[in-house]
C-alpha cells in the first residue's frame, strides 16, 4: 500500500450544489475512491493503476450548462498522505462530551475519546454532517441496541455507538479505502462488537437493526432508503444526514411513505441531520 500512487483531481464548481453531489456520484461509478469536499468544490482521488486517459468522458455533469466546473490534476505519492493529515488534522470536541483525534494528539478530558487515522476516508468529525451525527448518538440511548452504520467512512460513528453501549454493530462502506481504514480504526479503539463490511445496500436484505445511521449523499439515500427501512426493527430509529435543509421535504416525504415519523432535526451551516422513528 505504501507504494500506491494516486491521481488527485481538484474540481472547482459553481454553484456548489447539487453539482458536487452529482459529480461525486458520477466519479464514484467511474472508479474514483475517495472525495474531500472543499470550499470551492471537491477533490477526488483514484489509484493510478485504475486511471485511464478518457476517464472523465462519461462524467456528464462536466458538460452541463447549469454548472461551471474546472479542474486540475496531479500524481500523489501515497506515502505522503499521512504527513499531510498530521499537518492538517486537528482534534475536535463535540458538545464537550466526545473527542475525535489522531494518535499524535494529546488526550482531552471527555466522556468519549475516539482515536482515528482518517487518511483518505471521510468522517473526521470536522464536516458538519459527521459532527451532527455524533451529536445524535450522544443524545440518544444506544445501550444494547443493534446498529447499522451505513457509509461508515472512518468508522467513527460505529465506534461511538459501541462506546455508548450498542451491540452488535455492522459498519458498511462500498469504498475499499474506507473499509480498510474502518478496520484499522475499529482495532485502534478496541471495539469488539463492530463488524466492518465492504459493499452497499445489497448486503442488507435479511439483516435487522434497532438503529440505522446513514450519513451519505442525498441521491444514494433516496435510492436505498426503502432497503434501510426494511432492516429496522419495530420502534426502530433512523438517523439520516449528508444533505441540506432544502432537501428535508423530499427526504421526509420518502420516509413518510414507509410510516416513519420525523421527530428531530439538527442543523449546522445549512447541512442537516434528521431523526426518524418507525
Amino acid at each position: 500500500m505504501s507504494n500506491t500512487i494516486y491521481i488527485g483531481y481538484y474540481f472547482k464548481v459553481k454553484p456548489l450544489q447539487p453539482a458536487v453531489e452529482i459529480l461525486i456520484a458520477e466519479l464514484g461509478y467511474a472508479g474514483f475512491e475517495s472525495f474531500v469536499e472543499t470550499e470551492e468544490g471537491v477533490t477526488a482521488y483514484i489509484q493510478k493503476d485504475e486511471w485511464y486517459k478518457a476517464i472523465l468522458d462519461d462524467i456528464h455533469v462536466l458538460n452541463s450548462d447549469e454548472f461551471e466546473i474546472s479542474f486540475t490534476s496531479e500524481e500523489i505519492e501515497q506515502t505522503n498522505w499521512n504527513a499531510e493529515w498530521e499537518k492538517n488534522f486537528s482534534p475536535i470536541v463535540v458538545d464537550g462530551k466526545c473527542s475525535v483525534r489522531a494518535p499524535f494528539h494529546d488526550k482531552p478530558n471527555t466522556d468519549y475519546d475516539i482515536i482515528i487515522e482518517p487518511k483518505m476516508s471521510f468522517g473526521t468529525g470536522h464536516h458538519e454532517t459527521t459532527h451532527m451525527m455524533i451529536q445524535h448518538i450522544l443524545e440518544n440511548d444506544f445501550t444494547g441496541k443493534s446498529v447499522l452504520d451505513m457509509g461508515c467512512g472512518t468508522g467513527v460513528l460505529a465506534i461511538l455507538a459501541e462506546m455508548k453501549g450498542a451491540k452488535p454493530i455492522d459498519a458498511i462502506d462500498y469504498d475499499n479505502w474506507c473499509y480498510l481504514n474502518s478496520l484499522e480504526n475499529v482495532d485502534r479503539n478496541n471495539s469488539n462488537h463492530i463488524t466492518v463490511l465492504e459493499g452497499d445496500a445489497s448486503l442488507l436484505p435479511g439483516r435487522h437493526y434497532d438503529i440505522v445511521i446513514a450519513n451519505i449523499n442525498r441521491n444514494i439515500l433516496l435510492n436505498d432508503l426503502e432497503t434501510y427501512i426494511d432492516t429496522l426493527n419495530t420502534n426502530g430509529i433512523l438517523f439520516l444526514s449528508g444533505f441540506y435543509n432544502d432537501d428535508i421535504p423530499i427526504i421526509e416525504g420518502e420516509c413518510d411513505k414507509y410510516g416513519l415519523k420525523h421527530v428531530e432535526t439538527l442543523e449546522r451551516n445549512n447541512w442537516v441531520a434528521l431523526k426518524f422513528e418507525k
